[in-house]
């Protein structure tokens, strides 16, 4: 068929209407999808731009690539506990587990591969989300073939922070004759052995890499704005009897709850208290003067801010690995690139056949937020202007039935994510029930309500490490507010924002006007998703 043929095809046939479409199909998108399986309530449907699910685990596949958050920690307590064989789990683990759970929760049916979000438009008229998907790129409209239309009455961004990876602006990194990659996009057909190598950056991504890299590279020079805070990693492998005691659900839970409230307590250094912030400091220290003896590297390696302003990383052969004869730590960033030449802040000039950024990712300006519009055509890459605001960390103003999980302040830096995820799970849950009582087709927290939350924040936040001036990716660069993490535990983010509140939400519409079309559209969307 045509594009014209097509385009005739779509004008005379509406797209499906769903109860709820969900951008992304990693944890917090299958999370969603799992529970609206369960309850049965609602038709849904997810969209994912990749083939597979996984999100960040299925788009990380560098060399050492694993979670720093405990494995009973990382997985949804509402699954069965999976058969973890360390402490911390490997990246292929995870991805594993997050397709065990399409699998065992039937979800495959509800998820659309090659979906990549182009446009979601809110139809004030019809109270419903109009959402463009494309498989071949987004600007021919949904006449063109591999891209796609769909209603919903709710839409969920579940994108995650770590999708969009990030490319500092280096002058002449277009022209280097080698190989580029980004960590998050790593080839595993890139020929390593031997070659000549520059890692960018030295965050979580680059302490995993770099070890393996400097066991096969034959010269490996590592890029360094500023030297990271490293504490022990402490891993080892499950025994045998603890894997099978801890597929008993009661046994996994009790060890779950106690690694949330040993990692809450770790907050009190986020608020720089002592002594709290001193012992964590101290393991730091201690770790780097056992670890590298050579006092000039020592120094080079000596972070210049105060411990958990940026994330605090765990790794045990990250300083050994810098002092392999083959591999050079360069204490400065990548200024330049001339032809196969890079060349530091420093003025040193390396040869190089391979570059490697681990550069991070644009988490505090998803880009997803230029391509939803709420209210009055109004996009939220525009509301989020000066920095990332919500309301209870999931729902923003003037955007109506829509839903962000792991959005604006709804990370943590020293607690489970998966966590996080949950009890923001649970809000959206109440929110479509407040919606079904009320007989209303919208909601839309107000204005007013999302300024409170946010100075709320921002007063939270004041007086925490992550605010003492680093350059810290947690902090919006325009308007120096934290917008990423949660200024609290884990647990009081569940107190403040783990059940939904109808009082600064407005509703509107009637659900009943709908009501036989709905019903239609409902077993047409389980057939179509």
């Amino acid at each position: 068929m045509t594009a014209v043929h097509v385009q005739a095809a779509t004008a005379t046939r509406r797209p499906p209407v769903v109860d709820v479409a969900i951008i992304g199909a990693g944890f917090a998108g299958l999370g969603m999808a799992t529970l609206l399986a369960r309850r049965g309530r609602e038709s849904f449907v997810v969209l994912e731009r990749a083939d597979a699910v996984g999100g960040t685990w299925r788009d990380n596949t560098y060399p050492g690539i694993a979670c720093d958050i405990p494995a009973h920690l990382y997985s949804f307590s509402f699954r069965p506990p999976a058969d973890w064989r360390s402490v911390y789990p490997s990246g292929a683990e995870i991805r594993r587990y997050l397709e065990q759970t399409v699998d065992d929760e039937g979800l495959r049916p509800h998820i659309r591969f090659g979906a990549a979000l182009c446009a979601a438009n809110w139809d004030a008229a019809e109270h419903v989300w109009e959402i463009t998907t494309t498989s071949s790129g987004c600007g021919g409209g949904t006449g063109v073939p591999g891209t796609h239309a769909i209603r919903a009455r709710s839409l969920v961004m579940a994108v995650g922070r770590l999708s969009e990876p990030r490319l500092p602006e280096i002058e002449g990194l277009g022209s280097f004759p080698g190989q580029v990659v980004h960590t998050a996009e790593w080839d595993d057909a890139l020929e390593v052995e031997g070659a000549r190598i520059g890692v960018v950056g030295t965050g979580a991504s680059a302490v995993q890499v770099i070890p393996h890299l400097a066991r096969v590279a034959e010269e490996l020079v590592v890029f360094s704005r500023t030297p990271p805070y490293v504490v022990p990693r402490d891993d080892r492998p499950y025994s045998d009897a603890e894997r099978a005691a801890m597929l008993d659900p009661d046994t996994a839970n009790a060890v779950r709850e106690n690694m949330l409230r040993d990692a809450d307590r770790a907050f009190r250094q986020r608020l720089g208290l002592h002594p709290d912030i001193d012992e964590i400091r101290a393991r730091a220290h201690t770790q780097l003067h056992t670890q590298v003896a050579d006092p000039q590297l020592r120094a080079a390696l000596t972070p210049g801010y105060e411990i958990g302003c940026k994330r605090i990383l765990l790794s045990d052969d990250f300083y050994l690995a810098l002092q392999q004869p083959n591999v050079t730590f360069e204490p400065s960033a990548l200024a330049s690139v001339t032809e196969s030449k890079a060349t530091a802040r420093s003025g040193r000039r390396y040869d190089l056949d391979i570059l490697v950024m681990a550069t991070g990712f644009e988490a505090a300006r998803p880009p997803a937020a230029g391509r939803i519009a709420g209210r009055d055509g109004h996009l939220l890459r525009d509301h989020w202007a000066d920095g990332m605001v919500s309301y209870a960390s999931t729902v923003v103003s003037g955007f109506p039935n829509f839903f962000v999980l792991d959005g604006p302040n709804a990370a943590l830096g020293h607690n489970s994510a998966i966590y996080m995820i949950e009890t923001q799970l649970h809000y959206v849950l109440g929110a479509l029930d407040h919606l079904n009582a009320a007989g209303a087709t919208w909601l839309e927290v107000s204005a007013d309500a999302e300024a409170a939350y946010t100075r709320e924040i921002d007063e939270r936040s004041a007086s925490t490490v992550w605010l003492t001036g680093c350059d810290s990716w947690y902090v919006d660069p325009r308007s120096g507010r934290l917008t990423l993490l949660w200024p609290g535990t884990a647990e009081s983010f569940r107190e403040r924002n783990g059940t939904f509140d109808p009082e600064p939400f407005s509703t509107g519409g009637s659900a009943s006007a709908i009501g036989c079309r709905r019903r239609r559209v409902t077993r047409e969307t389980h057939d179509d998703a």
